[in-house]
């Protein structure tokens, strides 16, 4: 187990002397952006002296080095780590209850709030002065690291704690879609009026939440966003590490805003596949000529259709440069032939989309182009409210 020991200079030039080579590498192959991990030197003076919680996973790299081993070799006392879905390795299915442990290399405790709890409790912060938020979005309203970031922060400003985000892009942080949820089906897949696609990095996100008085009762978080370098909206940002089990690529990422209102039917998305969110079919469609079979495997050990030949599209070749809106055909031409058509949409679909107009315009048969007119003033607002916390230039 690491022993904190007090933050002095030399040993924060040395290590920044040994890890240059390793940031510097990694900051060329993504057009030079340096994301707020690496920029050591803007936030370790404030946790000098600080009891600090981290809100980790496998994606709080600095260089190829985790966050949790770079601060406590640096003497920052780092008291625990709470996991989000997917838990600190980040091998957990979706969905899957994480348990609390320990972290078998540090022995530091590892505290889930995707489990029975979904925030903080008052003890488990009553002996730290600093959350420090370093985990890799990818910029869907239904992905539930923001759920958790609200729910940290409400605790934080509950409990008088302050928050240090090191904020990173955002993949999909090039354009914004989507219906804007309506607060009646908020759900932990889904807890703010924005749409599916929100272009917004966490930093910004968690500046948005407070800002807009969304945590309970209107309070604030005391918030520090340590921003990332040479990173705009117009970026197109490669992940170093899978997000998540299964989004294993960018194909799969960019493919993700859309094929995930999938999960809310019975189509797979490729879970138990070697390609997750990059196919999708279902036993039930008809006119398809592409097959899979989903069988059970790490980070899908449940998968949809598990077993059965899913008939549908194969995405992996997909052009993805000229991708900047939702593809919602997909959703129509799957429920168009469908045999079950009345099975088609599950009760999740709702949370997802984030209200009931969707499923009932495709059900009624209503084009893609109307639909995503009905989007339209909606996203316009959302625009307006989301530009008075943008950290970075914008892509418009």
């Amino acid at each position: 187990m690491y022993k904190n020991r007090l933050y002095c200079k030399a040993t924060f030039k040395t290590f920044c002397a040994l890890m240059f080579s390793a940031i510097c590498a990694v900051s060329s192959a993504q057009n030079q952006v340096k994301v707020g991990a690496e920029r050591l030197d803007a936030y370790m003076p404030v946790l000098v002296g600080q009891r600090v919680a981290l809100v980790a996973n496998q994606t709080s790299l600095v260089g190829e080095t985790h966050l949790l081993d770079t601060l406590l070799s640096l003497g920052v006392e780092i008291k625990k780590v709470f996991t989000l879905e997917h838990g600190f390795r980040g091998s957990a299915d979706a969905g899957e209850r994480v348990e609390s442990s320990f972290d078998a290399k540090t022995g530091v405790r590892m505290v889930s709030i995707y489990g029975k709890d979904k925030k903080p409790k008052a003890e488990e912060l009553k002996d730290i002065d600093w959350i420090v938020y370093d985990v890799q979005d990818v910029g869907a309203r239904f992905y539930t690291y923001i759920s958790s970031l609200h729910y940290i922060m409400e605790a934080a400003a509950e409990q008088k704690k302050k928050i240090l985000i090191l904020d990173r892009p955002n993949p999909n942080g090039y354009y914004i879609d989507g219906p804007v949820l309506q607060l009646k089906y908020k759900s932990f897949v889904g807890m703010h009026p924005v749409p599916v696609v929100h272009g917004m990095t966490i930093g910004e996100y968690a500046k948005m939440i407070n800002g807009e008085g969304w945590l309970l009762n209107g309070i604030k978080a005391e918030l520090k966003v340590i921003p990332c370098a040479k990173y705009t909206h117009k970026t197109r940002y490669q992940l170093p590490i899978k997000p998540s089990p299964n989004l294993p690529n960018m194909q799969s990422v960019y493919l993700y805003p859309s094929l995930c209102l999938f999960e809310g039917t019975t189509v797979s998305v490729g879970r138990g596949t070697d390609a997750p969110f990059q196919v999708f079919g279902s036993p039930d469609l008809e006119g398809y000529d592409y097959t899979f079979t989903p069988t059970s495997r790490e980070g899908a050990k449940f998968p949809p259709h598990k077993d059965q030949v899913c008939y549908g599209v194969d995405l992996r070749k997909f052009d993805m440069r000229y991708l900047n809106q939702l593809n919602i055909d997909w959703l129509i031409n799957a429920y168009e032939s469908s045999v079950n058509k009345g099975a088609f949409f599950t009760d999740f679909f709702i949370r997802l989309a984030g209200n009931d107009q969707l499923k009932n315009q495709i059900i009624s048969g209503i084009s893609e182009d109307v639909i995503r007119a009905s989007w339209r003033d909606e996203i316009a607002s959302f625009k307006l409210m989301r530009k008075k916390y943008l950290l970075y230039s914008d892509f418009e």
